[in-house]
């Protein structure tokens, strides 16, 4: 069964990467962008796969949707390590 707040949530994240495509050029000056964006793109791929589960294959996609907010979380910890651990080993 799908919820609203699902809905809801595929919704401003489909707004998100409209706003991603439309300042694609932008978003790469940001150090590691393609980590950083990568990991949205998992989420998205999350919110995508809540409202599938309510169709068909629940419990698979299930799996399927936690493991990629899983990788979205790891993938915005490696963006934060690459961007902000970096910046501590060049000042010592």
């Amino acid at each position: 069964m799908i919820q609203e707040n699902e809905v809801l949530t595929l919704l401003l994240g489909a707004g998100v990467l409209i706003f991603i495509l439309i300042n694609g050029q932008a978003l790469k000056r940001l150090p590691s962008w393609k980590t950083l964006i990568s990991a949205f793109y998992m989420l998205l791929a999350g919110w995508v796969l809540t409202i599938l589960e309510g169709f068909f294959w629940g419990s698979f996609l299930n799996i399927v949707e936690h493991a990629c907010y899983s990788a979205s979380a790891v993938l915005v910890a490696v963006w934060c390590w690459k961007v902000h651990g970096s910046r501590k080993e060049a000042r010592k």
